[in-house]
This record gives C-alpha cells, sequence and structure tokens, in this order.
C-alpha cells in the first residue's frame, strides 16, 4: 500500500520565523536576569515596522527595541537594500503585566491555561521523527548556512522547503518531490540560481537511494523571489506552529510556544510530550508513539494522559500510561524542573523546529528515561 506525506519549513528570515524569534529573544532577556519572570510575548512585523505586545512580570529591565535591532541583524535584515534593515525599522511596544486572575493559578504551581499537548516520536529517522519534516528542515538551514558563509554571495535571508516522501506500508521508500523557494538579489539569472541549488543544496542534503528519476524538483516556481521578508509579508508570532513540531505528522494542540515561558503549558508540557514519547521508542515500547497531555488552569497534575502506538507496541498503551505517570513529572513545576527550562535557551529554538535536535539545550530530547521506563512496563 502506498501513500504520500509532505512537510514543509521555513528559513529563519521568513516573516514568521522572524516573529518567533523575536519573541523568545525578549524571553531570553528577561530569563537572563530574571528566571522566574513571566513573559507571554506576541511579535508583528510588517514593512519597515516591528510591533512587540504581551504580558511580562520581571524585577529586571529589558530594553526591547535593542533585543530586536540585534537579532534581525543577526539573522541578515542589516542592508536597506534587501528591504528591511535593523536599523532604519520602527519598533513599537505595547506590555503590561500578566493579569492577576491567570497569577493566582500559576503561583500556586498550576498550569497557565486550560489545553492539551501533543509529543511524539518514530523510527523514521536517528532523532526519531517523521522523515518529511526533518528533510525539510535540513534544506532551509543549509540555505541559511550557504548565506552566512557567503557561498552564494546573492541569497537573501527568506526562504522555504518542502518535501514529500513516498511511503509504502508504512516505511518510507523514496522522495516523490523536493520545494524549494530561496530569497535572492536582483543580479542572479533564474538558470544560475535552480543550478547552484540544486547542486548545492538538494543533491547535498537528500540520500541519493531516496531520489531516483522520477523524483519531481520545483526550485523557485514563479521563477524570481527577489521581494521577501517583512517587506512583502506580514509575520506574526505562532503562525508556524507544523512547522515548529512534526511537519503535520502528528495531531498538535493548536498553542504556539514561542514568546512563553514555560509555565504555560503550551510550551512546556508539548516538550514534556516529545521527551516522554521519544523515550517510549528508545526503550523499544513501541516503534511510534503520540502521547496527548491534557491541563486545566490552575490545577498542577495533568487531567488525562493518553498514549498510541498505532498498532506498534510491545506493551499495553494503558501500561505505557500508567508508567509515564510514575516515571516522568508531568506538574508544571516538575517538568520546568525535569527539563531545566528556566534558563535562556528559547531563541535557538524559534528557526528550523524545536524538536530532533540533539543540540546544547534541548533536554527533551534526552533518552535517559528509557530503561526506567521499559522496567516500570514490566
Amino acid at each position: 500500500m502506498k501513500r504520500f506525506f509532505a512537510s514543509e519549513s521555513v528559513t529563519e528570515g521568513h516573516p514568521d520565523k522572524v516573529c518567533d524569534q523575536i519573541s523568545d529573544a525578549v524571553l531570553d532577556a528577561v530569563f537572563s536576569k530574571d528566571p522566574r519572570g513571566r513573559v507571554a510575548c506576541e511579535t508583528l512585523v510588517s514593512r519597515g515596522l516591528v510591533v512587540v505586545a504581551g504580558e511580562i512580570t520581571t524585577n529586571c529591565y529589558v530594553e526591547i527595541p535593542r533585543v530586536v535591532r540585534n537579532l534581525l541583524k543577526n539573522i541578515g535584515y542589516d542592508d536597506p537594500a534587501i528591504g528591511f534593515d535593523h536599523e532604519s525599522c520602527g519598533v513599537v511596544t505595547a506590555i503590561q503585566e500578566q493579569s492577576a486572575d491567570i497569577a493566582v493559578g500559576v503561583d500556586t504551581g498550576g498550569a497557565g491555561d486550560q489545553g492539551l499537548m501533543f509529543g511524539f516520536a518514530n523510527t523514521e529517522t536517528p532523532e526519531l521523527m517523521p522523515l518529511p519534516i526533518m528533510l525539510s528542515h535540513r534544506l532551509v538551514r543549509r540555505l541559511s548556512e550557504l548565506r552566512k558563509e557567503r557561498v552564494l554571495r546573492y541569497l537573501r535571508p527568506d526562504g522555504k522547503s518542502q518535501v514529500s516522501v513516498e511511503y509504502e506500508h508504512g516505511k518510507p521508500k523514496r522522495v516523490d518531490a523536493v520545494i524549494l523557494g530561496a530569497h535572492h538579489s536582483k543580479e542572479i539569472l533564474t538558470e544560475d540560481l535552480r543550478e547552484d541549488l540544486k547542486k548545492l543544496v538538494i543533491d547535498y542534503i537528500i540520500p541519493k537511494n531516496l531520489m531516483d528519476k522520477n523524483t519531481k524538483i520545483f526550485i523557485n516556481g514563479t521563477g524570481r523571489f527577489e521581494i521577501g521578508g517583512p517587506v512583502s509579508d506580514t509575520g506574526v508570532t505562532g503562525r508556524k506552529i507544523i512547522v515548529d513540531t512534526y511537519g503535520g505528522f502528528a495531531r498538535h494542540g493548536g498553542g504556539c510556544f514561542s514568546g512563553k515561558d514555560p509555565t504555560k503549558v503550551d510550551r512546556s508540557a508539548s516538550y514534556m510530550g516529545r521527551y516522554i514519547a521519544k523515550n517510549v521508542v528508545r526503550a523499544g515500547l513501541a516503534q511510534t508513539c503520540e502521547v496527548q497531555l491534557s491541563y486545566c488552569i490552575g490545577v498542577a497534575e495533568p487531567v488525562s494522559v493518553s498514549v498510541n502506538t498505532f498498532g506498534t507496541g510491545k506493551a499495553d498503551e494503558g501500561k505505557i500510561s500508567k508508567a509515564i505517570r510514575e516515571v516522568f513529572k508531568l506538574t508544571p513545576s516538575g517538568i520546568i524542573d525535569e527539563l531545566k527550562l528556566l534558563r535562556p535557551i528559547y531563541t535557538n529554538t524559534a528557526a528550523y523546529g524545536h524538536f530532533g535536535r540533539e543540540e546544547e539545550g534541548f533536554t527533551w530530547e534526552n533518552t535517559d528515561k528509557a530503561d526506567v521506563l521499559k522496567k516500570a512496563c514490566k
């Protein structure tokens, strides 16, 4: 039985991702001085304008315009010729304190909101992630590397990718289609750009054994992508939640991550869900695992813990769910302590996915509970 599944990713210069990074840069700026600060920060970018709004309760001062301009410069919006420049853009802030009605529940250790969060893992890649989203992330990261290392001097910060994988009997068989959109200067000819990106990005990233003569490749489908970034498209925090997670391969609770401190279970419980699912798979209890956690505002323990192994489980799902409650700390304070979340680690998460990245600070990617979980299920 054959089926096809596609996932997409975007570069750090995509307008929505610019917003996610600004929101998380503000969070990191607070956490670097006040790890107990409460942050719910939203950003909007448009032509020549950045708007930062939200609720922040802290004992420190953060110069938000400076945070914004430094981040834009690091991304690559450092030249007026691109259409968006860190020095000349306007920065507007509208910040207030966290609502007392929310704080009263969080201060006692409860969840900052109601909601449902999902974690997922499978055996398709070494990172225990679905293959389509991992290939999509690698393509746009490669685009950014070539731009920042000035290998391809005509590249600009914005860009997108999409990979369609053909599955046979539930296993990845081949890459059916690759789509790449690269923001560029006006000087480069379309045919030269397509030749460069085919060789230096697609052929570099996509394994040869997954490509064949029938694999479809589209590079800058309309031909030109000279106008990009906030000058061409308004960006808003939290509009790339599927890019941030599993590329649509698993379900999503609906809440975004960026700009939220870890008392917000939209973020912290999603990280814990990934941590749990990855340990279930690493323990050999299932080849595929989806975990759902649900919370009520002001209540510490999750209302429910659900496990779905999609028929790949080596143990009863009810037994796995019970073992999860025994092995993992599932209260907001427990998650924060377990995953060491009161640190300025978040700006790095806000581009190229929050999961499947075995880098410094991504504690939810650890599989240190696999053996304990396996024993608990016996």
